[in-house]
């Protein structure tokens, strides 16, 4: 895929998972090679995190010096492994230690995305947890409001845009997670607006809006009514992706406000946890 006359993104931010199989790494390193882009490589030193039922006592000090040097000497291991995944890709990229603190709400997170056009993490893998992973999601899609491209923990090493499945339903984080892809979408072959028939009540021909304008950006654009399963939205998108065998998905993240926070809606935590390709998500 060449670099596309207009694209906007020319910095990808990737968190880099602290063990496994980094493929968020890898599928970013391959994003940054299609589309000319720097990457920056942040890992992350985790505060210990103690249960305070574990100790009756004050917990030692040496303990919690211990494991704040374990997980020092892990992100800087990522930070090597992301070095090593950059240079293969012949890539211009940065890699940065950040350290998050109890309670500061990845502001370390918040503050590297600044300048970021898209930011890449990892799907958690249930067999080997990232620390916090779906909060620091929820930080990257509602308190940074960067476009976030979440990969599977299996199966993805690349990001291939050929075919293209959007999540439609008409609202303006839908909106925006479109306008975010738009460098990504114009070297779409093929790209598939979905709709879930939630058994709402339509104006006028569902999907003539979003047709239309992505017409007009040049895209082979086919928009489809699917109908909701049991699990909602989500498991309807994922059932209907897999299908068409479609690449990567687009969609807006929806959340619950609470104070000075979000939770995740149903459907957007459904797709976290079950994708199976990459899934570009914006807020």
């Amino acid at each position: 895929m060449s670099q596309t006359q207009g694209s906007t993104i020319r910095d990808i931010l990737v968190v880099v998972d602290l063990g496994g199989e980094r493929r968020a790494t890898v599928v970013a390193a391959d994003l940054a090679r299609r589309t000319g882009a720097h990457l920056t490589g942040l890992s992350l030193v985790y505060d210990p995190t103690i249960p305070v039922y574990t100790f009756a006592a004050p917990i030692p000090t040496d303990f919690v010096v211990a494991a704040r040097e374990q997980s020092e000497t892990e992100a800087k291991a990522a930070m090597a492994a992301f070095e090593a995944i950059g240079q293969r890709a012949g890539i211009p990229i940065e890699s940065r230690l950040g350290e998050t603190l109890t309670g500061d709400g990845f502001l370390a997170v918040i503050r590297n995305a600044i300048f970021a056009d898209i930011a890449v993490i990892g799907q958690d893998d249930p067999d080997r947890p990232e620390p916090s992973r779906d909060t620091l999601i929820e930080a990257l899609l509602f308190q940074a409001g960067v476009p976030t491209l979440v990969v599977p923990f299996a199966g993805v090493s690349e990001f291939v845009p050929d075919k293209v499945v959007i999540g439609w339903n008409g609202s303006a984080a839908a909106g925006r997670a479109v306008r975010a892809a738009m460098p990504l979408l114009a070297t779409a072959k093929e790209v598939l607006v979905a709709m879930v028939d939630e058994g709402r009540e339509q104006v006028g021909e569902p999907g003539a809006d979003i047709g239309a304008y992505l017409a007009r950006h040049d895209l082979n654009v086919t928009v489809r009514t699917i109908g909701d399963m049991p699990n909602g939205a989500g498991q309807a998108l994922l059932s209907f992706a897999a299908d068409e065998e479609a690449n990567w998905m687009v969609m807006g993240a929806y959340g619950h406000s609470r104070i000075r926070e979000f939770l995740l809606g149903g459907a957007t935590r459904h797709i976290l946890a079950n994708a199976t390709l990459p899934i570009l998500m914006s807020h």
